[in-house]
């Protein structure tokens, strides 16, 4: 198991990891810094719990704001596809009455 050692509010954190994942965890640790240090800045002084608290609560609320917004472009995805789908079915239909009328009218 690795360990990376990163920083949140000027704070240095030590983390186990898996080996391998020590540059995604910097790089999620330096979402999470960013996060807390806008709160930081905005509040003002908060204990270290609070700050850590609010960071993560911004971080929650911009997933579950990105899981909404695809779950809304799947589901128009998953229209779209349907739309096809019947589009396709139709076209063949046409296509196969127009070459059934073709064939009716080679053979007259």
């Amino acid at each position: 198991m690795g360990q990376v050692t990163v920083d949140i509010n000027g704070k240095p954190y030590t983390v186990g990891c898996e080996n391998g994942q020590e540059g995604r965890v910097r790089e999620l640790a330096s979402l999470f810094d960013r996060q807390v240090r806008i709160v930081a800045d905005e509040v003002g002084p908060l204990g270290e719990t609070r700050l850590m608290l609010m960071g993560a609560l911004l971080l929650s609320d911009e997933l579950a704001d990105a899981k909404a917004r695809l779950a809304h472009v799947q589901n128009d995805l998953a229209r779209v596809q349907s739309d096809y789908a019947r589009a396709e079915a139709r076209a063949v239909t046409a296509l196969d009455a127009a070459a059934e009328r073709l064939e009716a009218l080679a053979t007259d």
